[in-house]
């Protein structure tokens, strides 16, 4: 129980105050997590309903109309994985790629790029698809895009960085960066469910991030602005219905309760005296609340 404790403190700690790499790597688990809980609950109760839920709810649909459609997939997609296998080589590349960019740059600076790029890697999915493979249908999801952009960005700002393969083989990072560019390409129109222009729409939205840098022409320099100003706006109506709920103190609450019975005994006893026909129409509507309310 207490290392169940432990990890869960460990976890929240984690996401209030750990680097924004741990805290994607996080959300992509939990997601993970729910998603499969919701798949079990569909199993066991033999609702095929849920599967349909799960899937309108954390996927891009891959064509146009069931984008417009279901556009929050744009966002759920780039943290959501159904397979094993799936989220372990995505996170696993995360991790790596998500630490190396905190040394060059700020974990909001991640963030931003983790979204942006998903969403624009989501968008050239649904484009291309579109555009080339009318007939076909297919769905979109995990976090290959938004992962892609941070890797094109770190190997376009610091290209001849060093990584060792398994721990042995030394390979610069654009050299990388080609390989996985090269093999989207080559894979365009195979039959192997990977979502290649969303990899490579991500990894041209990369790439565009580190253009211009420290200058007000830099893009990710203004949606790390805007993603700011959403921030704050979020927290300050998060602060406004908090103050607001405690501003009803339970004196207040006490006070109210006390007004309503005596304004109910004061009826009551019109009631007694005059009869029910001789209350004024409010007086009926506050005594027929008071009783549904009892």
């Amino acid at each position: 129980m207490m290392q169940n404790k432990n990890l869960f403190e460990e976890l929240k700690h984690q996401l209030r105050n750990g680097t924004m790499t741990n805290r994607l790597v996080i959300i992509n688990i939990c997601t993970f997590l729910c998603i499969h809980l919701f798949l079990a609950v569909g199993k066991i109760t033999g609702s095929y309903g849920v599967e349909i839920f799960v899937r309108n709810i954390f996927t891009l649909d891959a064509t146009l109309f069931g984008s417009l459609l279901k556009p929050w997939g744009f966002l759920t997609s780039i943290f959501s994985h159904f397979g094993l296998m799936h989220i372990l080589y995505n996170l696993i590349f995360l991790y790596f790629s998500g630490n190396l960019f905190e040394r060059y740059f700020s974990g909001r600076k991640l963030l931003t790029i983790y979204l942006f790029g998903g969403l624009i890697g989501g968008l050239s999915e649904v484009i291309s698809s579109t555009i080339f493979f009318p007939e076909e249908f297919h769905i979109v999801v995990g976090a290959s895009g938004s992962i892609m952009a941070i890797f094109a960005a770190l190997a376009f700002y610091s290209p001849n960085t060093k990584i060792y393969l398994f721990g042995l083989l030394p390979v610069r990072l654009f050299v990388l960066a080609l390989f996985f560019f090269a093999k989207d390409l080559i894979g365009i129109g195979s039959a192997d469910g990977t979502a290649h222009f969303a990899h490579l729409g991500g990894a041209l939205f990369g790439l565009l991030a580190m253009q211009n840098l420290n200058t007000q022409k830099n893009i990710l320099e203004k949606l790390e602005n805007f993603v700011s100003v959403m921030h704050t706006r979020i927290q300050k109506i998060n602060r406004k219905k908090v103050k607001e709920e405690k501003r009803k103190t339970f004196e207040d609450i006490n006070h109210e309760k006390k007004i309503k019975h005596d304004e109910t005994d004061r009826i009551l006893d019109k009631i007694s005296k005059s009869g029910y026909d001789a209350l004024s129409k409010e007086e009926k509507d506050f005594l027929f609340n008071q009783s549904k309310n009892a």
